[in-house]
């Protein structure tokens, strides 16, 4: 069968748009593309930014369409993963705008160095560093010798 789909992005929902773009600006070193704002109350509407190569967009809460944040919901179970140039200084960074530290820098046996964070408006993040490079097949053994240990 074949695939349409060209790309895939994601789409935010948060409470407070605005302070979620700037966040991201500060945490992780976003840039914003554009924003459209609701000319009837001040909500962002539609805003896109920029994480390195890929485009992401967001939006306040419309409830009436569905578009509901995290904490609205009770969480998200969808975590965002992030490649970075340097988990530490990323891990760091992210801390310092705000974001809550769910597991420390850590180097994994699959050949990355990880951590994991939650934004201020309920999105986890993966802040990721490949250290080695690891093929499949040897990731499934180091996890077997793990788990045997």
């Amino acid at each position: 069968m074949p695939s349409f789909a060209r790309k895939v992005s994601a789409y935010f929902i948060v409470k407070d748009a605005a302070r979620a773009i700037d966040f991201y600006k500060e945490a992780f070193g976003a840039t914003e593309v554009f924003r459209m704002t609701d000319p009837s109350d001040g909500r962002i509407g539609h805003a896109e930014l920029r994480f390195g190569e890929t485009l992401m967009m967001l939006a306040d809460e419309y409830p009436d369409f569905g578009a509901l944040s995290p904490d609205a919901i009770g969480g998200s179970p969808v975590t965002f993963h992030m490649d970075t140039v340097s988990t530490d200084a990323a891990l760091a960074q992210a801390l310092s705008a705000g974001a809550t530290m769910l597991r420390p820098a850590t180097d994994q046996s699959f050949g990355e160095r990880v951590a994991q964070v939650l934004d201020p408006f309920g999105h986890r993040w993966m802040l990721s560093q490949t250290i080695e490079q690891v093929t499949p097949e040897e990731m499934q053994r180091r996890w077997n010798e793990d788990m045997s240990a």
